[in-house]
């Protein structure tokens, strides 16, 4: 009987999978649904929960550049996702050590993917918090190229030169400000 039921239920439910994901005519796929919908999650507007990575960014006098590059990417309501992510926030100090030519043309549409990947570079997807950072950490980000802590006189560097410089809890997670631009490793 189970048997029966198995051969029975399995094309049923794969029957029933593919119909979900095709598109009838007058049907929208998902990603022309989300573009429809609006600008998402970060245009919610909420001053009285406890702020998320993107709002701390949005809020920081110190990452402007940061929080332009972060829509130049579209990348906001990824940033406003429950997470928990770990967020290295390079200042705007940190951006002006980046050529001005690179970062001006970093920020065009046409290199969207290249923007994203640095940014990911700088989002880890989970909490580390700060008791449990440690020399020799490799942190496997976003864009899967791993960041390495390491420990220098008692603070903690990130790739051997970008300095944490302080950490902000999230409502879905941990924001370290940082004083260098991660660049991915080739």
């Amino acid at each position: 009987m189970k048997r029966l039921f198995l051969y029975l239920a399995v094309p049923l439910l794969m029957t029933l999978g593919y119909a979900c994901t095709q598109n009838t005519p007058g049907s929208t796929n998902s990603a022309d649904a989300t573009a429809a919908a609006g600008p998402g999650q970060a245009a919610v507007q909420d001053d009285e929960s406890e702020k998320n990575v993107l709002q701390i960014a949005l809020g920081s006098k110190d990452h402007t550049t940061l929080v332009a590059a972060v829509q130049a990417a579209e990348l906001e309501n990824a940033l406003v996702n429950a997470g928990p992510f770990t967020v290295f926030a390079p200042t705007d100090a940190a951006f002006a050590k980046v050529p001005k030519e690179t970062l001006d043309d970093l920020m065009k549409p046409e290199n969207k993917n290249a923007l994203s990947n640095i940014l990911e570079y700088h989002v880890y997807v989970g909490v580390i918090n700060e008791n449990q950072l440690r020399d020799g950490l490799r942190l496997n980000q976003v864009n899967l190229k791993n960041v390495m802590v390491t420990e220098k006189d008692g603070k903690f560097v990130l790739n051997g030169s970008a300095n944490i410089l302080a950490a902000v809890p999230a409502s879905n997670g941990i924001v370290y400000v940082i004083d260098e631009v991660l660049l991915p490793p080739e």
